[in-house]
């Protein structure tokens, strides 16, 4: 099995990759959070920052670009080819209202012949390996045939699929028909997302696609950077007992040390590279959002946190939780 970092705006920046990838269990791929050349800027410094080869030595990255025109994606492929990559994914899943208004993102699934022009100018005028992370439609699951056959006419790296529609954000569960059809008849090497948010979760799915090679994980990662150990550790006794659930694997303590470890680093990062206080926490913040599930009765520490105004009382906040709470292994997590 293949396991992806699935990207996500705010967060999965190189100080968090490098972090993880150093101190958890290191995944196969990592996707950038995406990526929007402009039309005569190109990208970012920001955006630039995050893919410069310097700082993502070790990785196998590939960045992810979010955009409708054909001539802005094949400039920016020509550039990160240049840096060396080797691979470029383009977003077609991308829920945010902000995005689908400019036809973007999911927003793109709903012109399947302008998306199908799209990936035949690309296509026709690159040769670096292309993938693409997509939702099954905007409204209807039923949407999915149609692009299927679409996606089906070029040879893509690999077809990263999170079978739900646009309009469901995060909310419904998969829909796990859909991606069974394509699992089933898609042409091109298929990675299922969505809601892998404990080993149970990852075990189940083994179960009903028995075939499937590769996952990607973002939120459950993000909340708890051991989980893809727990579903390689599940993945390797289920080879010898079956499919049958035993007792979780206790490693608490050490989990704690680990996560501690893994704050510490991408603090002292941030406050390195970010200007202001306030920028330090924002960022910290928005990781804490997610990884504080990770951590037995965490809601008063998560509320300290939150309101943390300067790194003083933001340590306090952390080191609290630190030594009055632990770390839950293989927990259940809610979005």
């Amino acid at each position: 099995m293949n396991y992806y970092l699935a990207p996500l705006e705010g967060i999965t920046t190189y100080i968090y990759r490098n972090a993880y990838h150093s101190i958890f269990t290191p995944v196969d791929k990592y996707f950038t959070p995406f990526l929007v050349p402009k039309q005569k800027k190109g990208l970012s410094s920001r955006e630039k920052n995050d893919v410069l080869p310097e700082h993502n030595q070790g990785l196998f990255l590939v960045p992810q670009l979010l955009t409708n025109r054909p001539e802005d994606f094949i400039r920016t492929a020509g550039v990160l080819g240049e840096y060396g990559y080797e691979e470029i994914n383009l977003n077609l899943g991308c829920p945010s209202g902000t995005v689908t208004a400019k036809g973007k993102g999911a927003g793109f699934l709903a012109h399947p012949t302008e998306l199908n022009r799209f990936l035949d100018e690309i296509f026709s005028k690159l040769t670096i390996r292309i993938s693409i992370k997509t939702r099954i439609g905007m409204e209807d699951p039923d949407e999915f045939e149609t692009l299927l056959k679409l996606f089906n006419q070029y040879p893509l790296e690999e077809l990263i699929i999170h079978p739900r529609v646009r309009e469901d954000f995060y909310s419904n569960l998969p829909d796990e028909a859909v991606f069974a059809e394509a699992l089933q008849n898609s042409v091109n090497p298929v990675c299922y997302n969505g809601n892998i948010f404990s080993a149970q979760d990852f075990r189940k799915l083994r179960g009903k696609f028995p075939r499937l090679s590769s996952v990607m994980i973002g939120r459950g990662v993000i909340a708890n950077p051991d989980l893809c150990r727990e579903c390689m550790a599940d993945a390797a006794s289920s080879e010898t007992s079956g499919f049958t659930a035993g007792k979780p694997e206790s490693r608490e303590a050490e989990k704690k040390e680990l996560y501690r470890r893994f704050h510490d680093r991408i603090y002292r990062e941030y406050q390195e590279l970010l200007s202001g206080e306030r920028n330090v926490l924002f960022k910290m913040k928005e990781i804490w959002s997610y990884m504080i599930q990770s951590f037995s009765d965490y809601e008063a520490y998560a509320k300290n946190i939150r309101k943390s105004e300067t790194l003083r009382e933001y340590e306090a906040a952390v080191h609290a939780l630190f030594r009055e709470q632990g770390v839950i292994s293989n927990g259940r997590l809610s979005f």
